[in-house]
């Protein structure tokens, strides 16, 4: 008896979407993740890329708990002198309303060299509107 070890030779990737309207960060960035690499699939292994692509709409209703607007704060730096920046989450969300969640789901994937690629399957859109019904994707609840 062999061993089963999964391939990407005949992988065929669905398209989900999701509204994400009402919705809380962290629960849903978790169950993007997971779709994102696959974990739902009986063929999963995590050596390999098997996930499926998301498409979410809506992204500028997410819903924080308690006082994560005013308190939650996303940094970066430059790398230079002085280069140190700090956002709250509310003066993101009105900048980029689709950052917060895009920023949740890209910390739940692991950091391989597969991150990069796993993301591109995930598309953002602030409204009801898409651009990816030529993927057909199917429509889930959570």
């Amino acid at each position: 008896m062999k061993t089963f070890s999964p391939s990407t030779a005949g992988l065929t990737r669905k398209w989900f979407l999701i509204d994400a309207e009402n919705q809380t960060v962290g629960r849903l960035s978790t169950k993007i993740a997971d779709l994102l690499r696959g974990k739902g699939k009986p063929e999963f292994a995590p050596h390999l890329d098997l996930g499926d692509g998301v498409v979410v709409i809506n992204a500028d209703k997410i819903h924080l708990t308690g006082n994560k607007w005013a308190k939650k704060t996303y940094h970066s730096h430059s790398g230079w002198q002085g280069g140190y920046k700090e956002i709250t989450a509310e003066k993101l969300h009105e900048k980029n309303p689709t950052k917060i969640l895009e920023f949740a789901v890209a910390g739940m994937i692991p950091k391989t060299r597969y991150k990069e690629e796993v993301l591109k399957r995930l598309r953002l859109f602030s409204g009801t509107e898409h651009s990816m019904a030529a993927q057909k994707p199917e429509k889930i609840s959570f």
